[in-house]
């Protein structure tokens, strides 16, 4: 969410980003916001003017009273009484503004960097650079629920039974595959001085709203019925969600977490056969990285973390390219992101593994988390997250890429120590 003043003072700018965002419909409510705001503001004046009418002549009746002065004391209760119904009206006017202006806020974009890439949609992403030599093996790659299937290490047609499509069982070698990778992962990130939590699972309407846009929720989030409760999308939601309404000092940032989670997804709509198996699920276990900072300081989180999820990777001997979203694929409430893809030998492509975001201070904004700034006073914090890993769609990239042409897995060297020892899968 914007600050209403950059709105005020410089409408033209967020118009302009509207339109790099291509979403020329929200253009119209940049000129609402202002026009709502213009009322707001003389609405709240003149309540206020009318406030220290009303306590000036309040105490006129006191003086009236004393002096036995009743019909005095009676006309200016009724003027009183006038100014309290006015002030009552007002009052409902600013709440219905208030309530108006916060609904276009919340859907007007963030500014995005000046660095990102102007597009219409991911076709149109750009990308930063590849790490690791593609590599496509003489023998051929099979689908990874074949491989998997072959390894005794899923079962689709059971989860279809309990639970329905686009959930899985895991079993085995496999299942233990998928616990080592997050082990390892929150052992990586602790190396390198995030520290661990596991958060809440579920989280409240308020917290949906500050950490992500309406677009978003409606199209991920499950809500528990009969409670203000949402199933977490991320450990993200509910990480951001745990600084709501705090004031640090500077000297408690910056705040660098890594935290476990399963996820809960809708995922809506129809997707291609790549896309599904265990690619696409309602239902998945992340590792993820947070971070809440000075905004001075989140450029360089940024590239941090991007470069975390490369490294993680990279160790596994898997290739991996960064591609940075253009204008018309980046969330509202983003700055600037980079999606970390995966290359994949049966496709002989690359695909979305992890997505780095820096939020500027959309999300503390809408969520009141402030800094005390010796210069600045009180100001907004900046958040950003990045995907350490998360399995299973993990998994496809790294079955692919560790394929032997016998069937087996190849386990590398940091994760044996999950494995019991194993050097292969088989």
């Amino acid at each position: 969410m914007l600050d209403i003043k950059m709105i005020r003072s410089n409408p033209e700018l967020v118009k302009e980003n509207i339109k790099k965002k291509f979403q020329d419909q929200k253009l119209v409510m940049v000129d609402e916001v202002i026009e709502m705001d213009t009322e707001f503001r003389a609405a709240k004046t003149r309540g206020d003017d009318l406030r220290g009418q009303r306590n000036a002549i309040s105490k006129e009746i006191g003086g009236y009273m004393a002096k036995g002065m009743k019909e005095e004391a009676e006309k200016t209760k009724e003027k009183v009484a006038a100014i309290g119904k006015e002030l009552a009206e007002l009052e409902v006017r600013e709440q219905e503004l208030a309530d108006k202006i916060r609904e276009r806020m919340l859907v007007i974009p963030n500014i995005i960097d000046d660095s990102v890439p102007i597009g219409k949609d991911d076709s149109e992403n750009v990308e930063v650079e590849k790490f690791g030599e593609p590599f496509v093996p003489a023998f051929e790659v099979p689908y990874h629920v074949e491989i998997m299937e072959k390894l005794k290490g899923i079962d689709l047609e059971s989860a279809r039974k309990t639970s329905g499509n686009g959930f899985y069982y895991l079993r085995g070698d496999i299942a233990r595959l998928h616990s080592g990778i997050l082990s390892y992962a929150r052992d990586f990130m602790i190396d390198r001085g995030f520290e661990y939590y596991i958060p809440p699972y579920m989280i409240r309407s308020e917290v949906v709203t500050g950490v992500m846009s309406f677009t978003e929720m409606e199209n991920m989030m499950y809500k528990i019925e009969g409670e203000d409760l949402y199933l977490i999308g991320t450990s993200e939601h509910s990480m951001i969600g745990k600084f709501i309404d705090t004031l640090m000092d500077e000297e408690e940032l910056p705040q660098a977490m890594t935290s476990y989670s399963p996820c809960f997804r809708k995922e809506v709509g129809a997707h291609g056969i790549e896309e599904r198996g265990v690619y696409r699920i309602h239902q998945f276990e992340k590792q993820e990285m947070i971070v809440v900072c000075n905004p001075e300081e989140s450029p360089i989180w940024f590239d941090k973390l991007y470069n975390n999820t490369i490294d993680f990777f990279r160790t596994l001997d898997i290739p991996v390219r960064a591609l940075e979203c253009c204008s018309g694929d980046l969330a509202d409430l983003k700055v600037k992101s980079i999606d970390v893809e995966a290359w994949s030998p049966r496709q002989q492509k690359y695909f979305e593994v992890g997505s780095c975001s820096n939020l500027g201070d959309a999300q503390a904004r809408r969520l009141g988390i402030r800094v005390r700034n010796k210069e600045q006073g009180n100001i907004f914090a900046h958040t950003l997250n990045n995907t350490v890993v998360a399995p299973p769609r993990m998994l496809i990239a790294f079955l692919e890429n560790n394929l032997q042409e016998d069937g087996s897995i190849k386990i590398p060297k940091p994760l044996q120590m999950y494995m019991g020892g194993k050097e292969f899968i088989r």
